[in-house]
């Protein structure tokens, strides 16, 4: 297992002069649990794309167990946000699955059957998407992306559409899977509680605004909001 490290990352989408993340900074220790959250346009979605290489940071580096990303990105995964889909497409739960084989090379039925398994979907496996709750299609699509040979995951807003209930369920796969020894790195719009499931928090806002322990990112922002507010005078 290696960490992923990411080294005073900036980036500017073509054709724009501000930038969208600026000197962004941070460290995801082999089998841990990490939150991403900040608002709409903060950077999240960027940040993941740059760290699973699919864009190129203007300036800073990625790494992986000190490796540059781009001799090791096989060994992160992201799965998009589940706007990205078309659920309606006429594929069963193991059609979909399959799929996240890299080049979509074959899988055998044993991996396939492992993915469902971790993410407590076997008996779904002949189902088609569109006859799924939003739980199961979310659960679905971390096993499509779980069949790649990655020990660093990137999920972008997986809880976003999901009820309070079904969103503590998935946030106990994840955390089953950081316990097994993954990487997962998830970008949210929780504030609250739900944030002490995890083992470290990074607030982004274009920069990073605090990392650390849920207690830690909490305080550190309450006194960026006592500051600006000038509450502290």
């Amino acid at each position: 297992m290696a960490s992923l490290v990411a080294d005073n990352l900036t980036y500017s989408y073509p054709r724009q002069s501000q930038p969208v993340l600026n000197d962004v900074s941070i460290e995801l220790a082999p089998g841990t649990l990490t939150a991403l959250v900040g608002p709409n346009g903060a950077g999240k979605s960027t940040l993941l794309s740059l760290l699973q290489g699919q864009n190129q940071p203007n300036k800073g580096t990625i790494t992986v167990g000190g490796n540059s990303l781009m001799l090791t990105r096989d060994q992160v995964a992201l799965m998009p946000q589940r706007g990205k889909l078309n659920w309606n497409f006429p594929i069963t739960v193991e059609g979909l699955v399959s799929l996240g084989r890299v080049n979509h090379s074959s899988s055998t039925c044993c991996e396939l059957e492992a993915a469902l398994q971790r993410v407590g979907i076997s008996d779904l496996a002949k189902r088609r998407l569109d006859t799924l709750s939003g739980g199961q299609q979310q659960r679905a699509l971390l096993a499509k992306t779980l069949m790649r040979p990655a020990s660093i995951f990137l999920l972008d807003e997986p809880c976003s559409s999901l009820d309070p209930p079904t969103r503590e369920q998935f946030l106990i796969i994840i955390r089953q899977l950081a316990d097994a020894g993954l990487t997962l790195f998830i970008s949210s719009h929780d504030w609250g509680k739900a944030l002490n499931a995890y083992d470290k928090v990074i607030a982004l806002d274009k920069t990073v605004l605090a990392s650390g322990t849920p207690d830690e990112v909490q305080q550190r922002l309450d006194s960026i909001s006592c500051m600006g507010n000038h509450c502290c005078d």
